[in-house]
């Protein structure tokens, strides 16, 4: 793990002038960096509940681990995705849908994956962690990399390894040595170009863990060791793994003696040296073979020594990255695989990536393995249990907004990445902050493409290893000690962390004063990332993280004085220093450095006015939230001054109450807030500054007392202050500081007894000879009698029970009874009041005060007396209050009964009634009382439904209401009504009798039947004869005839003979006629109906010209009324019953027309003839056309050579006939060919051949050709997804339909909504719907080279996924189908084949598609599809 250096050494390091000392420095200290390795740990865990917060998930354990053998031998190809043995084990939420699915956003991105993520790129961090990162050139290792390429013809670099020493290796297999602390000198040439042309160029390094050997890899897979102390060739090995592939990774274990090497045949051994003899040799054993799945990252568990002890170090844990999983593996004590997990489906050309760093997580310090390919960055806990097994848990993954091609821990909660683009990224690992972004482009990075692709022994990998290759730069980044080096083509580069200061240092260079500061604070809170330099425990650390904040402020401070702008408006000036002096005040505060504040930083902003000004500003909301206290007497005399010259008195009032003002004047202050009206100040001052208590009192007095005794009104200003007294009474009575606070807790009792002994003066202190006793308390008493009343009662509840507390409530009492009742200028009100506060002190179960009683009836005199009518509404309520606060013992309740009833408190009456349970005098009350009236009904509803009253009880109250049942009709009908039906259904009719006044009867019985009136009765529950229906039709017609029809329309009990007989009786013919037609009657309804008709048609022969068109219109309206007659009745008749009805009336109409010719024509001709076409066009729905013409032309006038003169309605006849035809003929050519277009449409769905995006099961992502041995059949559905059909099975994807299975696609179900596309879905998206299906049989299988797939055979009738397809295209329409609309027609006329449409059908037995009020013809034709 790495560590984080000394604060004081690194400081001094990051100092240096140049960056060469710079780095040399660095490098020197680099050796004592392990030392602290474990005060980081520790550090760490000291703050494990700040610093943890990841989500944590366990991958469960397998009972019997998987074999490195079964790994081996298991089928691992590129197009199929590892997983455990069970993948529901892995349903957590870092293994999300686009690990598997491969429609999701992830793997359905296009172009470039770099710039088309799915994810937002986060907001430039440099304001908020400013320059984590600093990067320099090696000029001296770049300096020699280029010469030697020169000089010795070595070559380009293309690896590098870091320890103590420097290792890079270069392209003509040489591998130079440098040191890093001596001025990168080169200390080792190893190798040479001969064995650089016989080996190829290095293509790995590895330094070992005490820097006294090198491993070198090379292009054509020979391994070298060398000793760096001497220079040495230890061994030379060529048969470590199968010839003719390069070395990608070479790694040195903790054990010395044990070596991983990796191929580009993507297979992993393991190297064990040894000397036998003098003999050194090296033992290859293969522990992954490349024929089984290609591995090309791999990374040994690193322990540094503090943590060599550590329980995980025993095994020798081994990271492997296949093209497709990742395994971790146990090299020691025996070959043992601890853990397998799987990539999912991503892109092939991510590089995957590994990296183990110890972390301390609950308590632990456990290994921590890191690995990603593309833009997620997983994070798996490795820890050991009791039992010596090894356990996984997932931490919180990363998401990225980038592909990744390198992951580096720098320390356990700092990584750094580097994207495909070649920008740094650091990472805060917990909170996953990006902290600062870095562009390295010009280190022109060496990518290890051409070791990948074998190009030296002939390019024989395989497609998928050579296009990871394109970005894989392993060989090219080193980390060591919290450094990471990267090697370009020509130069070397290091980064590393900067320490807090240099962080801070570096923002300050750029001029962010303000940024420095924001950073700086949050060192200071524990808050940073990335932090370094920091050591000790927390106050050390933020003492001297404080002092540079001191020295920063002093440099800002002089900063906004030199940058002010000397000329321009005083606003701008302003404005500028309301920017800067506010940080100036803010950081001073939380540093809790007011003495800096307000002595060298007020002294140096003062030089400045404006920025004085602004300084003073700042200090207000500190101080109104009390967070500023103890200010020096000249900064408070300033502000006071400031405010003051400003004319911000609100300001200066609120300031002075949080202020601790003894230091200045008092008596100025005083004097400055009476002046300007600061009442709250002023008080205050006097209070905390003198504690003097009695003299603000008096002050106030001197000003509202005057006008209240000469009787004025006073002004807004008097009353404000009146009020401030007030409270400023009960704040002190109560022992609280006002306006806020609370006095000390010895001065208490003092107060008390200052404010009551001066409350009870009998005069004041200045009083003239005509001033009465006891003003305070008069003053007080005219100024609010309720609310000084109130304060006192809340100070009697505060008094403790001993005799100087008794002794002072008796003698306010006695002061207050002296100065109300012995005067005659206060109202009944404010007597009141006083009466309501002792009745209520009285009545106190503790009470010790004595009041006579003589008073309270003198109260009552006055409060009833009958001469005086004025504020009657007033006097009543304030005896209410009396009573109901206790006072009701101090009276002789028959006297009190009497006053109030002839004083007309009717309220009182109610009472004093309710005490007695005298329910039924409380209605009396109720109905006297015009302002209560109407609540009577409530009452009576209340006492006659709510449990706790008697039976006698109720019974008097309902027999009260009878006696009174006009006046209540007369008040509310609706709830006269309402109550009747609800209490006493049964005596509907002794309510009847009652009601002698017609009208009355006739609302009771309107609001009691007819329910559009409103009320809430179950007509069912009314136990009612018909006679009472009957009762109230009759009443109907003689006061409302109009409504009568309407009204019959919702009434049930009545019976139609006598309602015939009342309706006859009052002449109303159209209400006659409906009650024949629902009688039955339909002939004697139509007689009448004709009958009236007639009548108006005779009336607009006889009319004169001013009254014609009301008479047509009657004409009009009694025709429409009679056509609807028929209309409704006709489909009931037989054809001589419908000509009865029909051809009397169409005689009607043309009788005035016959007349035409006569010496009195008529004056409407015309309306006539269109009011006759109007019958006949409705007659023709019933009627046959033949037989109306054979009728008219029957017609002595018409038989005899006048045809011309109905020849226009004929003509209208036969086109109306045409039309209809036309529309039908129209209709159905339009249908037949959308049925034909529908169903070619639905037999190009059926028989379309589908295209699966996959070639393997989206449930368990095996393909479907290995599965050949199991008797199971593929479902591939439109939207390209592919499954087992017994995948489908085990996830409960089948719905049973009519004995047939029905398949529902998982993965769209599952993304629509969590749930099953539920079986008769209305709406089905694109792309996600099961509409269409296919099953393969076993043996319809294909082979590799036959891409063709063959469809079961289809059946002769529609399967479910059929229906459903014709379904869809049915949807394609709004409203009915057209099909439907083809079959009604078809159906109407063959029922009636001599007429073109039948009536509406009436009855529930028939609905029409023609009579949904939502009906539209929609005449177009399909829409075209293209083939």
């Amino acid at each position: 793990m790495e560590n984080e250096p000394d604060h004081e050494n690194v400081e001094q390091s990051l100092c240096a002038k140049t960056t060469e000392e710079e780095l040399n420095k660095s490098f020197n200290l680099e050796a004592s960096l392990s030392k602290f390795s474990y005060i980081d740990l520790d550090k760490e865990l000291e703050f494990k509940n700040d610093l943890i917060d990841d989500k944590e998930f366990d991958i469960p354990q397998v009972d019997t681990p998987p074999t490195l053998e079964s790994i081996l031998n298991e089928t691992d190809d590129e197009d199929e995705s590892f997983v455990l043995e069970d993948p529901t084990l892995l349903n957590i939420d870092t293994i999300d849908s686009h690990s598997y699915d491969t429609s999701s956003v992830a793997s359905s991105d296009s172009g470039d994956r770099t710039n088309l993520k799915r994810k937002k790129k986060l907001p430039d961090s440099f304001s908020l962690h400013g320059s984590v990162m600093r990067h320099s050139l090696l000029k001296g290792i770049s300096a020699q990399i280029v010469s030697a390429a020169d000089k010795v013809d070595a070559g380009l670099p293309t690896a590098i390894a870091v320890s103590s020493l420097i290792a890079v290796g270069t392209s003509h297999g040489l591998a130079l040595i440098f040191e890093k602390y001596q001025n990168q000198a080169l200390r080792l040439c190893l190798g040479s170009t001969s064995v650089g042309g016989q080996y190829g160029a290095i293509s790995a390094l590895s330094i070992n863990n005490d820097c006294s050997r090198l491993l070198c890899g090379f292009a054509k897979g020979q391994i070298t060791m060398w000793d760096l102390a001497s220079g040495k060739l230890l061994r030379s090995i060529t048969d470590a793994h199968p010839p003719g592939t390069a070395i990608l990774h070479i790694k040195f274990t903790d054990d010395p003696t044990l070596a991983i090497c990796n191929d580009s045949g993507g297979s992993v051994f393991e190297l064990t040296f040894k000397r036998v003899m003098g003999v050194r040799t090296c033992e290859s054993r293969c522990l992954f073979s490349g024929s089984k799945g290609e591995v090309c990252c791999i990374e040994p568990l690193h322990s540094k020594p503090e943590l060599k002890d550590h329980p995980i170090t025993q095994f020798s844990l081994l990271a492997m990255a296949s093209l497709t999983k990742i395994l971790v593996i146990g090299l020691k004590p025996s070959l043992k695989v601890w853990m397998t997990f799987p990539y999912g489906r991503m892109d092939p050309s991510s590089v995957p990536l590994l990296a183990w760093h110890f972390v301390a997580v609950h308590n632990y310090v456990n290994p921590m393995l890191a690995f990603c390919r593309g833009d997620v960055v997983h994070f798996l806990l490795v820890k050991r249990d009791e039992s010596g097994a090894i356990h996984v848990t997932k931490q919180k993954h990363l998401h990225l907004y980038y592909d990744l091609i390198n992951f580096t821990w720098i320390n356990s909660r700092t990584v750094v990445l580097l994207d495909s683009v070649e920008k740094l990224h650091v990472i805060d690992r917990q909170t996953q902050e990006e902290l600062e972004t870095v562009e390295i482009s010009e280190v022109q990075l060496v990518y290890n493409s051409s070791h990948f692709k074998s190009l030296a022994t002939g390019g024989n990998v395989s497609q998928a290893l050579a296009l990871v290759g394109e970005k894989a730069c392993y060989q090219s980044i080193s980390s060591y000690g919290g450094q990471i080096f990267y090697l370009g083509t020509k130069s070397v580069y290091v980064m590393m962390l900067r320490s807090w200061r240099e962080r801070v240092d570096h923002l300050l260079k750029q001029d962010c004063l303000t940024e420095a500061l924001a950073l700086a604070w949050s060192f200071h809170e524990g808050k940073a990332k990335a932090v370094v330099g920091l050591s000790g425990d927390a106050s050390k650390r933020k003492a001297v993280v404080a002092d540079r904040m001191v020295e920063i402020l002093f440099h800002y401070a002089d900063r906004a004085l030199k940058k002010c702008p000397d000329q321009g408006k005083i606003q701008v000036m302003e404005q500028h220093f309301q920017d800067m002096v506010p940080v100036i005040v803010d950081y001073c505060l939380l540093l809790q450095r007011k003495d800096l504040l307000f002595s060298q930083m007020y002294d140096k902003l003062s030089e400045n006015s404006v920025a004085k000004g602004v300084f003073l500003e700042c200090l207000e909301p500190y101080i109104l939230s009390d967070k500023l206290v103890g200010m020096t007497p000249q900064v408070m005399k300033d502000l006071i001054v400031h405010f003051q010259d400003k004319k911000l008195m609100e300001n200066v009032e609120a300031l002075i109450v949080h202020m601790d003002i003894t230091s200045l004047d008092i008596q100025q202050v005083v004097l400055m807030c009476w002046e300007n009206r600061l009442y709250d100040a002023m008080i205050y001052v006097y209070n905390r500054g003198m504690n003097e208590f009695i003299s603000p009192m008096e002050k106030l007095f001197r000003v509202i007392a005057p006008p209240l005794n000469a009787g004025r009104t006073l002004t807004d200003e008097q009353v404000v202050m009146g009020n401030k007294l007030l409270v400023y009474i009960s704040c002190c009575l109560a022992g609280r500081a006002y306006p806020l606070g609370d006095i000390p807790e010895d001065l208490v009792p003092l107060v008390k007894n200052q404010v009551f002994e001066f409350l009870i003066r009998l005069h004041s202190a200045e009083a003239s000879p005509e001033e009465e006793i006891y003003p305070y308390v008069r003053t007080l008493l005219h100024f609010d009698t309720r609310e000084f009343l109130n304060v006192l009662a809340l100070t009697f509840e505060d008094f403790k029970n001993d005799k100087q507390a008794v002794e002072y409530q008796q003698r306010i009492v006695d002061i207050l009874l002296k100065v109300m009742v012995e005067n005659s200028d206060f109202t009944p009100s404010q007597v009141g009041c006083l009466f309501t506060f002792l009745a209520r002190q009285l009545a106190k179960p503790d009470n010790t005060l004595f009041v006579n009683r003589t008073l309270f009836d003198q109260v009552l005199e006055f409060l009833c007396s009958p001469d005086d009518d004025s504020r009657h509404s007033e006097r009543q309520q304030v005896l209410l209050e009396l009573l109901q606060a206790g006072g009701i013992v101090q009276f002789e309740e028959s006297r009190l009964i009497r006053m109030a009833e002839k004083a007309e408190f009717y309220q009182i009456c109610e009472f004093m009634y309710e005490r007695e349970h005298q329910y039924d005098k409380i209605i009396d009350c109720y109905l006297r009382d015009p302002l209560r009236e109407e609540e009577v009904f409530n009452y009576i509803h209340n006492i006659l439904s709510i449990p706790g009253h008697s039976a006698e009880e109720k019974q008097s109250v309902w027999q009260k209401a009878m006696d009174h049942i006009e006046e209540l009709v007369s008040l509310r009908p609706c709830k006269a009504a309402e109550l009747v039906a609800t209490h006493f259904s049964e005596q509907i009719e002794t309510v009847i009798k009652k009601l002698q006044n017609q009208v009355l009867l006739f609302k009771f019985l309107r609001s009691l039947l007819d329910p559009r009136e409103g009320i809430h009765v179950n007509q069912e529950l009314l136990q009612m004869s018909p006679c009472v229906t009957e009762q109230f039709i009759e009443l109907l017609c003689q006061f409302s005839p109009n409504q009568v029809i309407e009204t019959l329309q919702v009434l049930e009990c009545y019976r139609l003979e006598e309602t015939i007989q009342i309706t006859q009786k009052y002449q109303l013919h159209e209400v006659t006629a409906y009650l024949l037609e629902k009688k039955g009657d339909i002939h004697g309804a139509f007689l009448i109906m004709l009958k009236r008709l007639q009548s108006k048609l005779q009336e607009i022969t006889h009319q004169d010209e001013k009254s014609k068109d009301l008479s047509l219109k009657d004409v009009e309206d009694t025709m429409v009324e009679t056509i609807a007659l028929c209309q409704r009745n006709s489909h009931n008749l037989n054809q001589q019953q419908r000509e009865a009805l029909w051809f009397p009336l169409l005689e009607a109409m043309m009788a005035p027309q016959k007349l035409s010719g006569s010496a009195a024509p008529h004056l409407h001709p015309e309306a006539l003839k269109s009011l006759t076409m109007q019958v006949l066009n409705s007659m023709a729905a019933f009627i046959a056309l033949p037989s109306i013409l054979q009728r008219i032309l029957q017609d002595p006038v018409y038989g005899k050579g006048k045809l011309g003169e109905i020849q226009g309605l004929i003509l209208g006849m036969l086109d109306t006939f045409n039309y209809e035809q036309t529309l039908l003929e129209t209709t159905t050519s339009l249908l037949n060919q959308d049925l034909h277009w529908s169903l070619c449409n639905l037999r190009a769905s059926v028989t379309r051949g589908l295209n699966p995006k996959q070639d393997y099961c989206s449930i368990c992502l095996q393909q479907y050709k290995r599965r050949q041995e199991m008797a199971d059949e593929i479902i591939v559905f439109s939207c390209g997804h592919l499954y087992h059909s017994f995948c489908l099975q085990n996830k409960e994807c089948t719905i049973e339909t009519e004995g047939q299975i029905r398949w529902t696609c998982y993965k769209c179900s599952s993304s629509n909504k969590g749930g099953k596309l539920s079986e008769n879905s209305s709406e089905i998206k694109k792309g996600k719907t099961a509409s269409s299906q296919v099953k393969m049989s076993p043996s319809c299988h294909p082979s590799k080279g036959d891409s063709t797939v063959k469809k079961a055979a289809s059946e002769p009738v529609l399967d479910p996924q059929q229906i459903q397809a014709f379904d869809q295209l049915c949807r394609l329409y709004r409203g009915s189908s057209r099909l439907a609309l083809l079959t009604e027609l078809s159906q109407n006329r063959s029922s009636e084949s001599y007429r073109p449409f039948s009536g509406s059908q009436s009855g529930s037995a028939f609905s029409s598609i023609f009579q949904n009020e939502n009906f539209q013809l929609q005449l177009i034709p399909p829409p075209v599809t293209e083939d």
